[in-house]
């Protein structure tokens, strides 16, 4: 498994509207793309949900490298590019993946916290409870899934949650999903990836 995601931060006083517009009309693309597990189109308006910013950023969890370059070099990114500029796209390993009670159920919120790993920690240690955490998320009320992946250039952790209703039991910046593709997220792979 691999995360993926870029942010477009757009002005204060940015009509987010467009933003919700674009999903509605191109969100279904990616509702069969080929090595995609899932896409959650994401949106934070600034004064909501406590976010300072008016921000997309689709969140990715691909099951295939293939498809994730298929997305960013066949085409499909283009058209995003063209429109705002090209952003700088982040991406990490899979750590894990594990489903909640509420999979199958529409996504209404997502909830991403990055994490530093410090410096003189014991990486296993470290990993081991991200595993443990993904895992307690998943077992909320509410939650369709959960996922930690990592970014050794960085040396950050990135925990994501999806959850059915508008309290997620995770800290972290939250976003509302305009639109979730899910063509393979039956082909995530669940639990520890290694």
């Amino acid at each position: 498994m691999h995360a993926m995601q870029y942010e477009l931060t757009l002005p204060a006083d940015y009509d987010m509207g467009i933003i919700r517009g674009r999903v509605a009309r191109v969100g279904h693309l990616l509702d069969d793309w080929a090595g995609l597990g899932i896409k959650a189109y994401l949106l934070r308006q600034r004064g909501v949900d406590g976010s300072p910013v008016n921000q997309y950023a689709p969140f990715y969890l691909w099951n295939t490298v293939e498809g994730m370059n298929s997305f960013l070099w066949g085409g499909a990114f283009q058209g995003l590019s063209d429109d705002f500029g090209r952003p700088s796209v982040r991406q990490w390993t899979g750590v894990a993946y594990e489903e909640g009670g509420a999979v199958g159920s529409p996504a209404r919120v997502a909830v991403r916290r990055r994490q530093r790993v410090p410096d003189g920690v014991r990486l296993g240690e470290m990993v081991e409870d991200a595993v443990r955490e993904t895992g307690r998320l998943a077992g909320e009320d509410g939650a369709v899934l959960a996922a930690v992946a990592v970014d050794t250039s960085r040396w950050e952790l990135v925990h994501f949650s999806l959850w059915d209703h508008d309290t997620p039991k995770a800290d972290g910046d939250v976003f509302r999903v305009l639109h979730l593709s899910a063509p393979g997220r039956e082909g995530l792979p669940r639990g520890r990836q290694w």
